[in-house]
């Protein structure tokens, strides 16, 4: 049996309890990796290849048992072309350059403004021609989001580029069908919205979201970031995040109070939860494909150059975030949303994406398999947490099982401590003779981990 290894945050049949995927970040900072990381897992697990997830570790030092235990590495990505992502970008490379096995990296873009405008990217531009070289020495072609970074690419000399778009979009291979399902919104309709903290905090959003709130009772936010998550299951403020007031994870915002804000840990409830709802609508391209893929209708608010390339792509329906009116209705973005184009053209789409998996090697459940019917149903014998919502009680009840998955971690991480006190003892005399410093004490660690959620809950309780 082909054994690929897969770069995402967790594998989609991994039920993790919410303290737990908060504490291991399985979303990888933004829970929309999940969604192009399953969709990735499931396309490529067929009857006769096994799917495995790294975790998103890029340990340089696993090279060689990589090398031996798997058939190829699948790197499915987003916008990884840009300076925020250098370092990782680099550490990638150097872990693709030790593989002797085919390496297929799906989807990946560049990340600049809405004029397509690469100049902020030439910082980087030597780690991103690295990798690119690496991958290709490694594949027949590198597979990407869409036009602008595959001009982006070609500018360099690269030819070997395929535009792709992203691989979430597939998740049930030919099958898409979107459809409105009432002739117009009203105010009791159920509207998800969206955004970054960048969007509410500078391009507008923020007031946006007040005015929709304000008109339409059923409205909901999805966040996607970590800090959102931690926000609202511990009201942890410690990430600069935290200071923009006008995210609806923030505990002062009404909608937090409202319990009108989620956050997803798996694609899976995420897009159940969406399957209810009228409409979705904001500058989350993968919140907005959640909504897609659950057949509800979304408008995306695209406010760089990773968004709006995508959405050209797939023909999702879209407006520059920069062109939104100052009296945004969402009962206008469905009215005027035409998904026409994204279905019509999603067939095509589809044997595009599956070519290219051809030509790198790489079979498909929908050709080479059963359609995914085996995935979907070992995905619904498991049972996953529900939506990380507002932490809004303050009794006895709510604190228990935060406070016991505490003590639980606490315990772990002091036996961990000691173990290592051990091993730091044995090798006390060498650390000396060269001069090293001692690794910090994982107690002390852990305490900084779960030292304020641990006070806030307390305070909480004495309220």
């Amino acid at each position: 049996m082909k054994r690929i290894l897969l770069r995402s945050g967790k594998s989609p049949y991994d039920v993790v309890p919410v303290e737990e995927a908060l504490q291991r970040d399985v979303i990888a900072t933004n829970s929309g990796n999940l969604i192009f990381s399953d969709a990735t897992h499931k396309i490529l697990e067929t009857p006769d290849t096994e799917v495995v997830s790294n975790g998103i570790r890029t340990d340089l030092a696993a090279a060689a048992r990589i090398n031996e235990e798997y058939d190829a590495f699948v790197v499915p990505l987003a916008n990884a072309f840009r300076p925020s992502f250098e370092v990782q970008l680099k550490r990638l490379t150097r872990l693709i350059r030790k593989l002797k096995i085919p390496v297929v990296v799906a989807g990946v873009g560049a990340q600049t403004g809405l004029n397509y405008d690469p100049a902020r990217l030439k910082p980087i531009e030597p780690a991103v021609r690295d990798f690119v070289s690496a991958v290709l020495d490694h594949s027949a072609s590198i597979g990407v989001r869409g036009e602008f970074t595959e001009q982006y690419l070609k500018d360099m000399g690269f030819r070997d580029v395929e535009t792709i778009g992203c691989p979430s979009l597939f998740m049930y291979g030919k099958e898409l069908d979107v459809q409105k399902r009432s002739p117009e919104l009203t105010a009791e309709s159920r509207i998800a919205i969206n955004g970054s903290h960048n969007a509410v905090q500078k391009q507008g959003l923020g007031k946006v979201i007040t005015r929709v709130h304000a008109a339409y009772p059923n409205l909901r936010f999805i966040c996607q970031n970590l800090s959102d998550a931690r926000q609202l299951h511990w009201r942890d403020m410690s990430d600069p995040n935290a200071k923009v007031t006008g995210m609806p994870s923030h505990p002062d915002h009404p909608m937090y109070r409202e319990d009108k804000v989620r956050v997803y840990i798996d694609p899976i409830t995420w897009i159940d939860d969406l399957a209810e709802f009228d409409f979705s609508f904001g500058s989350r391209i993968h919140g907005n494909i959640a909504a897609l893929l659950a057949g509800t209708p979304a408008t995306v608010l695209t406010g760089d150059s990773r968004t709006l390339e995508l959405c050209r792509y797939f023909d999702i329906p879209h407006l520059r975030i920069d062109k939104v009116p100052a009296d945004l209705d969402p009962a206008r973005l469905y009215a005027d949303a035409d998904f026409g184009k994204l279905m019509s053209g999603h067939h095509e789409r589809f044997e595009r994406f599956t070519g290219f998996l051809d030509r790198n090697g790489l079979q498909n459940t929908f050709t080479h398999g059963d359609g995914g019917a085996a995935f979907e149903a070992r995905m619904d014998k498991l049972s996953f947490p529900a939506g990380v919502r507002p932490w809004l009680e303050t009794d006895v009840a709510s604190l228990a099982p935060r406070m016991a998955w505490m003590q639980q971690h606490i315990t772990q991480l002091t036996l961990d401590n000691e173990r290592l006190k051990r091993d730091l003892d044995r090798a006390k005399s060498g650390s000396k003779a060269s001069g090293a410093v001692p690794a910090p004490s994982v107690y002390r660690r852990a305490r900084r981990v779960v030292g304020g959620p641990i006070r806030r809950a307390l305070q909480s309780g004495r309220q």
